[in-house]
């Protein structure tokens, strides 16, 4: 006959409430009356009858991870950071992409799967200070951008320090004439822009000029975006000196890789005659040839503190708590892309 809970707290020397409170992690318990409920959980080998659970406390157990797509790198890797510490939580993950989407993204946290789940962490492109209403008094973490204070809490990249760190090197070792790569135009993001921003502070504070040519907008954040825009930047740079460059900054990994691989193909020299710089780090920088420096906007914290926060938000929704604001760390990873460093050029 399988232990039940009654079984627990008898074998335990504790009370029924005590085992109660040890499976909703109360968090003032004492450490040694856990210990030793744990120990008899595992010697009875008691387990958690999860649907009679879900009716008693009107959770799933599920929460959702909202993101623009998959085949991003980015977050691809974002998603097993978040999926292995719900797990911590024992909560499963329900992956979604939008495609950057407005209504799939409405319908991703309003709309009938809301009755799936707990609560969502969400990476939004397209919602904007008018959807606030539909956002109000769920259990909401938004990764990415700060777009809905005081709705929801937010764990941000900086993407405009990103941006500016990642000139800053490549001005460090020399480089002056940067083509800048990111989604433009109908596809632009406040990502995009904030990492222009970045871009166009740091030469600001260098006294640098920004020459309009290099500013090649994009049409995704793509390999064959980067690889495109990288061509296209030198058959322009072969009829006018003005377009020519010796740096790239790509505003994620995967337009800095296609650049790079482009570049490569038509016999340049990376980093010799240009250097190559992304942002993310994603584990293709780390394996590509050569590899690519890169920036790490903190995609573990993000992860963890997302969690975190949505898992506070579960257990007390109450917005007289306040919404946090969490920006993560970053840090620049120099690699081969960028390892030869040279005197500066006179400027043009």
């Amino acid at each position: 006959m399988p232990a039940t809970m009654n079984d627990v707290a008898r074998l335990a020397g504790v009370s029924l409430k005590t085992v109660s409170n040890y499976f909703n992690d109360y968090p003032s318990m004492r450490p040694e009356t856990r210990a030793r409920i744990g120990a008899a959980v595992d010697e009875l080998g008691y387990r958690v009858n999860l649907s009679a659970r879900r009716l008693r406390t009107r959770r799933t157990g599920m929460i959702s991870l909202i993101v623009p797509e998959l085949d991003q790198a980015f977050f691809a890797e974002l998603a097993q950071e978040v999926i292995a510490v719900a797990r911590e939580h024992d909560l499963t993950v329900l992956v979604e992409t939008t495609g950057g989407d407005r209504d799939r993204e409405l319908q991703a946290i309003s709309g009938e799967r809301r009755q799936l789940i707990d609560g969502a962490i969400i990476d939004p492109l397209a919602l904007g200070p008018s959807d606030a209403p539909q956002l109000a008094g769920e259990p909401l973490v938004i990764i990415g951008e700060r777009q809905f204070e005081g709705l929801a809490d937010h764990v941000l990249i900086a993407d405009e320090g990103v941006a500016k760190r990642a000139t800053e090197h490549l001005l460090e070792i020399g480089r002056r004439r940067i083509l800048v790569l990111g989604p433009g135009g109908a596809v632009a993001t406040h990502t995009s822009a904030l990492r222009l921003r970045g871009f166009q502070a740091a030469m600001a504070e260098a006294g640098l000029p920004l020459v309009d040519a290099l500013l090649a907008p994009t049409d995704a954040w793509s390999r064959d975006a980067g690889a495109a825009a990288a061509v296209a930047a030198l058959e322009a740079g072969a009829r006018d000196p003005a377009v020519r460059f010796d740096a790239v900054l790509g505003f994620n990994d995967a337009l800095a890789l296609g650049a790079q691989w482009a570049l490569l193909q038509r016999g340049v020299d990376v980093p010799g005659d240009v250097a190559v710089i992304g942002i993310d780090d994603t584990r293709d920088a780390r394996f590509a040839h050569p590899t690519l420096t890169t920036m790490s906007p903190g995609s573990s914290q993000i992860a963890r503190r997302a969690v975190e926060l949505l898992v506070a938000r579960i257990k007390d929704p109450s917005p007289a708590l306040g919404f946090a604001s969490i920006v993560a760390d970053y840090e620049l990873v120099v690699r081969q892309s960028t390892g030869v460093a040279r005197p500066p050029r006179p400027l043009p």
